[in-house]
């Protein structure tokens, strides 16, 4: 059975790079490694309404905080047998966003800390009745959030199709993601988390995949 790796962090944050830089690093070592990214936008229905719902579509659907995380919970939930097969023929299963986003941002959307209701109703939801595995760690890029929002800013602009969405544009709402994300690396909401920043990534792999 693989190990399940969460990377968690802002939009801007630089999770994609990292996730690149974590595979090609285990997959160089002789490790057997997969990897799948949330929301699964163009494959899961779940993700692509959400993703309407953020740049205006769907009447008022996106003001709605429980409706906007079931979808996310639903798109991960199709995604759970090839997640599970994927334990089962790897040493390293590594997670672009997971459960953790769902509870950082709604929680944030509410104004609640990571102890708060919806984050309780997040875990119960999708780790309990759609029974998606809990990760055996979590790694948040505790990228500055100002900084964060420029590089999605400065990619929204060189790239039409990544256009930000509600979520992205609203600076406030970032800020208040960021917080929840601390709170929960500091309790180890579900398993260990590590926050790293501008990491070695040889080093950070050796870490990741010897604890």
């Amino acid at each position: 059975m693989g190990q399940l790796i969460a990377v968690e962090g802002l939009d801007g944050a630089g999770k994609n790079t990292l996730v690149t830089a974590l595979v090609d690093q285990w997959q160089r070592s002789g490790l057997r490694v997969w990897t799948i990214t949330f929301p699964r936008y163009g494959e899961s229905l779940h993700a692509d309404i959400a993703a309407e719902a953020l740049h205006g579509g769907h009447g008022d659907l996106a003001d709605s905080v429980y409706g906007m995380a079931l979808l996310f919970a639903l798109d991960r939930a199709g995604a759970n047998a090839e997640i599970r097969a994927a334990l089962a023929a790897h040493d390293i299963v590594l997670l672009d966003r997971y459960v953790a986003s769902n509870a950082a941002y709604n929680a944030a959307r509410l104004g609640q800390d990571a102890d708060g209701e919806v984050v309780r109703w997040v875990a119960d939801l999708e780790f309990g009745r759609l029974g998606l595995p809990v990760p055996d760690r979590h790694l948040l890029l505790g990228v500055p959030a100002e900084v964060a929002m420029d590089r999605a800013a400065r990619r929204a602009e060189s790239d039409a199709s990544r256009t930000r969405d509600r979520y992205e544009r609203d600076h406030d709402l970032q800020h208040r993601v960021d917080a929840v994300y601390h709170q929960l690396a500091q309790s180890n909401w579900m398993s260990d988390w590590m926050v790293t920043g501008d990491a070695d990534i040889t080093e950070l792999a050796v870490h990741l995949s010897t604890e």
